[in-house]
């Protein structure tokens, strides 16, 4: 099946092969094992200590929100009774508190009940001064967490919040349980190694073991909700390797039953496909590929202070890419369309945006569809970034334009990162490359130099996601205030250490807007604003593309919440 049709039908066909195929087992524990493989290891299972997707959706079997997003993108009461509306009474008329009312009778897998006061805690742990928290964002402009009983949560805001839903929804905003992590509050946050490769939880499955960058064995959670389900009795969670070995692993060897992220050639996945093993499902959400652009200095001369954007000694802006005509330039020099034939052909699409979904949130205002070269010689030496000695490197102010780019090692990235290279170089940029092994460099280990977050390079690529079709809390990570510093161990959602006045309070006025047209017309503007002034340089909107064994039933590909949503659902299909 060619992927344009496969992006079009692999959700509707999931929900039809689990309704064909049954319900799944009536006894918890009866399919026996099920094998998952995320070629990008997940380094910790706290989704508020890591911003990488692997760790988020490996948590997230675990520990779980009070809402989340189905495959439809719309909200779903997960741990809650019903999603709070103003209609329901769930949020004030002024828009200034959401109230959720917790399921009764929840429980977490350690027995013990599950209340408001958990989420309560949630709340201060993520906010608390002293820590870092990869999620902070999901709280902007949350002024308090209230717990009238044990299952009433209230919610209250500095202003009207038409959009309340960023607090405990999603795969990125989970439930801790407080009595486990009362000791691990602020700067101990990252010291609590046992709390944190093992976290009690609501969801399907418990850990028995985590070994870091490698294994997650997991049981069946025997308080869970469902007493039929989850259908399998273990889990056996397999990081590591790469994309190639992950994809022949579901659908030519049948070694593994689930396999994320196949970011592979369209052809590559074809030829995997003939194996018969297994099936590739895939769907276009609002994941794009870009690369990210340091604005603050990553010289290693820095030491500490290197990518730290506001030194007070001085010295943290970057010597070059805060130059418009260069940023500029490096984007002009790119020819998009060839990275998608090359990369991903049919499920990738050219992308000047870091929002290009849901539809009415992609702005249309820029164009960067034709490569340029030529153009981009002409506006680098317009503004005087000239090559004055002849070794074919441009300098601005004596500084050579010379960039370490980085990214993690994948084969479609390293084909791009030649490409790029050799277009920079034909504009007087001269790159260094270097990859790094994935379940590090998405990891959140604070001590670590090789994490996206410290970016310890001029450049970087990767791609993430949000979670809903709301990009509020999204754009909230281009806030001059949630850039990663030595202080919150290095984390925060703001990687370029963009920053701007006009775009703080663009953000202040999305936050107080009603509307999906007034909304979307400010997200664009915010889009257009970080895009143009050095944040980043988006290259393609990725469909995300992953496969399953033909023996796994339930499996429904979700892009706007964690791929692993519904795997209390998954089961084995019974063959005759």
């Amino acid at each position: 099946m060619k992927l344009k049709s496969l992006l079009m039908t692999s959700a509707a066909a999931a929900v039809s092969l689990a309704g064909m195929t049954g319900m799944a087992a009536a006894e918890r524990g009866s399919d026996g094992e099920v094998k998952i493989i995320y070629w990008q290891a997940p380094s910790i299972l706290n989704p508020f200590l890591s911003g990488g997707t692997k760790d988020v959706e490996s948590s997230s079997m675990i520990i779980e929100p009070l809402a989340r997003y189905n495959e439809k993108g719309e909200l779903t009461p997960w741990l809650a009774q019903e999603i709070p509306t103003v209609e329901n009474g769930g949020v004030s008329a002024d828009l200034t508190s959401i109230t959720w009312k917790i399921t009764p009778g929840l429980k977490w897998s350690d027995g013990t009940a599950f209340t408001s006061a958990d989420v309560k805690f949630t709340y201060e742990y993520c906010t608390n001064p002293d820590g870092g928290c990869a999620q902070i964002t999901k709280f902007e402009g949350v002024t308090g967490v209230e717990t009238p009983d044990d299952t009433t949560v209230v919610v209250t805001f500095a202003g009207p919040t038409p959009n309340p839903y960023g607090p405990f929804v999603g795969g990125e905003s989970p439930i801790l349980q407080a009595a486990q992590f009362a000791n691990c509050v602020g700067a101990a946050a990252p010291t609590c190694t046992d709390q944190n490769f093992g976290p009690i939880g609501t969801g399907p499955f418990v850990v028995d073991e985590f070994k870091p960058n490698d294994v997650i064995v997991m049981s069946a959670n025997p308080n869970y909700r469902d007493p039929a389900k989850p259908a399998f009795a273990k889990v056996t969670f397999k990081g590591g390797g790469d994309a190639t070995a992950a994809g022949r692993a579901v659908m030519e060897t049948g070694e593994f039953d689930y396999a994320w992220n196949l970011q592979l050639a369209p052809d590559v996945i074809a030829q995997m496909q003939e194996g018969g093993k297994g099936t590739p499902v895939a769907g276009f959400g609002p994941l794009v590929e870009r690369i990210m652009l340091n604005n603050s200095n990553p010289d290693p001369a820095r030491g500490d202070m290197r990518s730290v954007k506001d030194d007070p000694t001085g010295g943290s802006e970057h010597p070059f890419l805060s130059d418009p005509a260069v940023y500029k330039a490096m984007s002009m020099a790119i020819d998009r369309p060839l990275l998608v034939e090359i990369g991903y052909g049919q499920a990738g699409k050219v992308t000047c945006n870091l929002v290009p979904a849901p539809d009415a949130f992609n702005s249309t205002s820029m164009m960067c569809s034709e490569q340029d070269i030529e153009g981009a010689k002409k506006m680098l030496d317009d503004a005087g970034i000239v090559d004055s000695d002849g070794d074919g490197i441009r300098e601005k102010d004596g500084v050579p334009l010379k960039v370490l780019y980085q990214t993690s090692t994948n084969a479609v990235r390293q084909d791009f990162q030649a490409l790029i290279k050799g277009w920079w170089s034909e504009i007087g940029i001269d790159t260094e490359l270097r990859n790094l092994n994935a379940s590090v460099f998405f990891g959140g280990d604070p001590g670590s130099p090789d994490t996206f977050q410290k970016f310890y390079a001029d450049v970087e690529m990767y791609a993430n996601t949000f979670n809903g079709t709301d990009p509020q809390s999204y754009l909230g990570n281009g806030l001059c205030d949630k850039a990663p510093r030595p202080d919150t161990q290095w984390q925060g959602e703001n990687i370029s250490r963009f920053c701007m006045a006009e775009y703080d309070a663009l953000h202040a006025k999305l936050r107080d807007t009603a509307g999906i047209d007034a909304r979307a017309e400010i997200a664009k503007q915010l889009n257009d604003l970080i895009v143009q002034n050095g944040g980043m340089i988006p290259l393609v909107h990725r469909g995300r593309l992953s496969a399953h064994a033909n023996s796994l039933g339930g499996v429904i590909l979700n892009v706007w919440d964690s791929e692993l949503w519904n795997v209390a659902d998954w089961h084995r299909i019974k063959t005759n």
